[in-house]
């Protein structure tokens, strides 16, 4: 299933893409959810990332963007090698994070691929 995958929990996609709207994506609103769409329907063409997911359902700071980041590097075991990603997250700091992380892992599976 080809699909794009928007991870936010207050915005839509059409407040991040002009032209765009949540049709165009499947919208999940958190790190669980983000998980399970992935693991039932497999590796989106597209992700935008959120990285602050706001609070879980005991108050807590929720699990987030970055996160959800790690898990795809680390315990997925999806191949990433042509991942296509954008993070639209305001929390500068945090956004660099995850494009550092998954910038940083998508070229390391390129030199291995090439070797």
């Amino acid at each position: 299933m080809a699909y794009k995958l928007f991870l936010d929990d207050i915005r839509d996609v059409n407040m991040v893409y002009k032209k765009l709207t949540n049709n165009d994506f499947v919208v999940v609103r958190n790190f669980h959810d983000f998980k399970k769409v992935i693991i039932e329907n497999g590796l989106p063409e597209l992700i935008s990332f959120d990285n602050d997911l706001g609070l879980d359902e005991n108050d807590l700071i929720a699990e987030d963007g970055y996160a959800a980041a790690k898990w795809l590097v680390y315990e997925s075991e999806l191949d990433l090698i042509n991942l296509k990603f954008n993070v639209h997250s305001a929390n500068p700091v945090a956004a660099q994070q995850i494009q550092s992380l998954l910038d940083n892992y998508i070229k390391h599976l390129k030199r291995e691929n090439n070797n």
